[in-house]
């Protein structure tokens, strides 16, 4: 990931990152569709903004190699 400060919701430089998680759970959507693999789920990390909550979502490295090939993902 590059600079990540500011929020650009805000402009606050208190930011925290997550560990990487799974993109999909058995109680929530799929957010990262068509990018894991058979029995492995893509996985992201979060980045929350302690001052306005604002969260972004980043995809590994690995679910983001896949997108350009998935029928699930189509280029804006």
């Amino acid at each position: 990931m590059e600079s990540l400060s500011p929020c650009p919701n805000c402009g606050s430089r208190t930011l925290y990152r997550s560990e990487e998680v799974e993109a999909t759970s058995t109680h929530g959507p799929n957010i990262l569709p068509g990018l894991g693999r058979l029995f492995h789920r893509a996985r992201m990390s979060l980045v929350l903004c302690r001052d306005c909550g604002f969260v972004r979502v980043f995809a590994d490295a690995e679910a983001r190699a896949k997108v350009s090939q998935s029928n699930k993902w189509k280029p804006l």
